[in-house]
């Protein structure tokens, strides 16, 4: 019986090369018929539409920040420069782009809840929900609805945080908590809608809230010691270890000087 021949070793390398070839020119050719595809007037994007939260921001707003964007077809436009267009209008925390077979994109916007303002006085940025802080108008707010909050860059959160852990129990007294500030240092302040000035002094939100409720208990029996009432509080200091000093309006502590 005869053997077969084994192929000759240029033969075969000849083989693989053509094979290589044919799928190089395969792939190019599947690679130009998508590009001719995705350049096609058919996928060319026809209409965005916008779901979500959309109070405070109108269509035409919307059509100047981001269609200058909107370049290419369903397949080559670029998702998060569109993205980052409806992020950089004011109000907008979020937003969702997605494509539409074959010529649309679907967005689903959200938009910040502020909850307070952020900063000093007359300082237009306001605080959302999450405890970001963000720039717009606060005129679009109802006046004086909103507390003030104020703190070091990143640290919203947690200032936020103590303005809801502090609320109920100076409700619970009477007393409106407007204003919450955390200093540099970490010394926590408080302003009352009477105009008082509460120092709370540091620590975490445990300490600071033990420290406010032993005053809250004790400060109706020092107010009606000198005839007065918790409404006429001032200013407090909570920093002492095992005591406070208070203010209250219409008292004071220093003697009248004797008539010559």
């Amino acid at each position: 019986m005869t053997e077969p021949t084994p192929m000759a070793m240029d033969i075969r390398l000849m083989n693989m090369a053509a094979a290589l070839l044919l799928g190089a020119f395969v792939l190019l050719a599947l690679v130009s018929a998508t590009r001719w595809v995705a350049r096609q007037a058919t996928f060319d994007i026809q209409g965005i539409s916008v779901r979500g939260d959309v109070a405070h921001n109108n269509i035409p707003s919307m059509r100047a920040n981001v269609l200058p964007q909107v370049r290419g077809t369903f397949f080559t436009l670029d998702l998060p420069a569109i993205r980052k267009a409806y992020e950089s209008m004011p109000w907008v925390r979020q937003a969702v782009v997605r494509r539409d077979f074959p010529n649309r994109l679907r967005v689903e916007l959200q938009e910040h809840q502020p909850v307070a303002y952020w900063g000093a006085e007359g300082d237009s940025r306001m605080l959302n929900s999450y405890g970001e802080v963000f720039d717009a108008n606060i005129d679009e707010v109802e006046p004086n609805t909103l507390p003030r909050l104020a703190g070091p860059a990143g640290l919203g959160p947690q200032v936020w945080d103590m303005y809801q852990t502090l609320l109920a129990p100076l409700n619970r007294v009477g007393m409106e908590l407007v204003q919450v500030e955390l200093s540099a240092r970490g010394n926590w302040r408080i302003g009352l809608e009477s105009g008082a000035r509460l120092e709370l002094g540091s620590g975490d939100r445990a300490a600071v809230l033990q420290r406010t409720e032993r005053f809250l208990q004790t400060l109706p029996a020092v107010t009606q010691r000198y005839g007065r009432n918790t409404g006429t509080l001032e200013y407090a200091d909570l920093r002492y270890e095992q005591a406070y000093a208070l203010r209250l309006r219409g008292v004071t502590t220093l003697a009248l000087a004797a008539p010559k």
